[in-house]
């Protein structure tokens, strides 16, 4: 399948590669030479303007950074360039009316398109073992598989239009605040002198087991190797969590639902990102308590 990729960042850039091992032919495009240079290193065929990457595919993936700038792609580059009856997938995070707004603004135009926002990290994206959260019309979601096959392990149809990125949102929303129990639960079990292998050991097999620990754990040389392991660099940004916090507490309010706790982890990661750690793996965030 001839497939443009938009957007070749840290996730974007593996996710590109593994279509490329797949056998897809990818058209890869990103503003900076850099993300193009590796994506050709890739076996990707680099293209300096969107719409020529667009056109004559098949599908169009897209990984970029938030909604106004998907809006901007979509509508300014990919809808009425690439050809009709294309399969759009934005992969991106953003908010649910963002998402809606360009489905329907694709569907007008003729395509099919689903959001399916992703977790799992830039790891998973390298090794292909993403986890897909996809919305969108069932037809589409199918004719979407075979994409989502090579650069993932789970694809999972959350329902309609949005409803991957409501999904993702309140996924991260629960990461988020987890991640802020789980380093609390250590530092405490620090000064109440536990040994932190130890109250992993317990932990990890009690009530208390979470993926924030057992797959991610914020104390170095404990559990599995993690970003902890690696001065908190790597894995998943700071800034980028603040950002899915943010996106989770705009749609709390529009949803007229309360979440003290995710409230309580935006207000976290925001004085966390605000002191000069947005660049560190949130699981930094330990450093503070």
């Amino acid at each position: 399948m001839n497939i443009a990729f938009i957007g070749l960042g840290n996730m974007g850039g593996g996710m590109a590669a593994n279509l490329v091992k797949a056998g897809h032919e990818v058209h890869a495009f990103d503003l900076a030479q850099g993300a193009l240079d590796r994506a050709a290193g890739n076996g990707c065929a680099p293209f300096a303007n969107m719409r020529d990457a667009v056109a004559d595919v098949e599908a169009v993936v897209s990984m970029l950074p938030n909604g106004a700038i998907v809006k901007a792609v979509y509508s300014g580059d990919v809808i009425g360039h690439a050809p009709a009856g294309a399969l759009l997938l934005d992969c991106s995070t953003i908010d649910v009316a963002s998402a809606r707004e360009v489905t329907a603004l694709a569907q007008e135009g003729g395509y099919r398109m689903v959001d399916a926002p992703v977790s799992g990290g830039i790891a998973a994206a390298n090794a292909g073992t993403l986890t897909f959260m996809v919305g969108g019309a069932a037809d589409d979601f199918v004719a979407a598989q075979p994409i989502f096959a090579a650069m993932g392990k789970a694809v999972i149809h959350a329902g309609e239009s949005g409803a991957g990125q409501a999904a993702k949102i309140c996924n991260n929303m629960l990461l988020g605040a987890s991640m802020v129990a789980t380093c609390e639960a250590f530092k405490l079990a620090e000064r109440l002198g536990l040994d932190l292998q130890t109250f992993y050991d317990i932990s990890s097999k009690a009530s208390g087991q979470c993926w924030s620990m057992t797959s991610y754990c914020p104390v170095p040389g404990v559990g599995p190797e993690t970003p902890a392991d690696h001065g908190y660099q790597g894995g998943f940004a700071t800034a980028l969590m603040l950002k899915d916090l943010k996106l989770a507490m705009a749609a709390a309010q529009d949803a007229g639902a309360p979440v003290p706790m995710g409230h309580r982890a935006q207000e976290l990661y925001a004085a966390f990102d605000a002191a000069g750690n947005g660049g560190m793996d949130f699981s930094a965030i330990i450093k503070t308590l």
